[in-house]
């Protein structure tokens, strides 16, 4: 069981480590193709989250944001707060766990989820254990609410895709309470919420070796039990 369990701080160090601008540099020139990046809308009777998380600073404040959108790209609800002191992987996975909730309470059951932290994303959607008593929690939480809904999908995508949702955490930092948006989105996301709608790329990242050309996002099928053994799962926890 040890072995198998992730080291949340490695894995955040090996980010932080493929993010310094001398990494970036020797992968650009390893990989001249490049990809379009775009936000893309959910299909009919699907709702589509957009989350990120932010630290900032040696005190890591940080806080947590996202945003919900239909097929049409409207604007559904969108969520800012700050957390306190948490590095920006547990930041990542608290916006996934406050977005969760918002689908419970709203009554929304096929959501696509998408943020920028792949490695996150992949700890989600294969149920993965990780060392961070903290993190796991969220994990835990977050694999609890997933079967719940009829349909849920996982996506990664890069910044330049996401950056309505970055707002939104970046806005975060902003309030002492708990905010909350419905059917209006505040002014500051505004122009991107617009850019986003117009299926345009809005910048392109550096294609891998092993994504197929013109990929946009990697993208994880989260299976979600049937209704009746969802039902079942419901009748056990209550004890029935």
């Amino acid at each position: 069981m040890a072995r198998k369990m992730l080291a949340f701080s490695k894995i955040l160090r090996f980010e932080k480590l493929i993010q310094h601008p001398a990494v970036c540099v020797l992968i650009r020139s390893l990989h001249k193709e490049s990809i379009p990046v775009a936000w893309e809308k959910p299909k009919i009777g699907w709702t589509k989250l957009n989350f990120d998380g932010s630290s900032k600073g040696r005190e890591e404040k940080a806080s947590i944001g996202g945003l919900f959108r239909n097929h049409k790209a409207e604007f559904l609800l969108g969520y800012a707060e700050s957390i306190g002191r948490a590095n920006s992987g547990i930041a990542e996975l608290a916006a996934l766990r406050r977005g969760l909730e918002l689908v419970m309470e709203n009554g929304w059951n096929d959501v696509w989820l998408e943020g920028d932290a792949k490695t996150l994303l992949h700890i989600i959607a294969n149920r993965k254990q990780v060392r961070c008593a903290e993190a796991q929690r969220h994990v835990s939480e977050i694999n609890s609410i997933i079967p719940e809904l009829n349909n849920c999908v996982l996506t990664h995508i890069y910044r330049e895709g996401n950056r309505a949702a970055d707002k939104f955490a970046q806005m975060g930092h902003w309030y002492q309470k708990p905010q909350i948006w419905e059917h209006i989105p505040p002014d500051q996301v505004l122009s991107i919420m617009h850019e986003d709608a117009e299926d345009e790329p809005k910048g392109s990242r550096m294609r891998q070796p092993s994504c197929p050309k013109g990929t946009k996002f990697l993208r994880y099928n989260y299976h979600t039990p049937s209704t009746e053994k969802r039902a079942a799962i419901k009748r056990l926890r209550l004890g029935r």
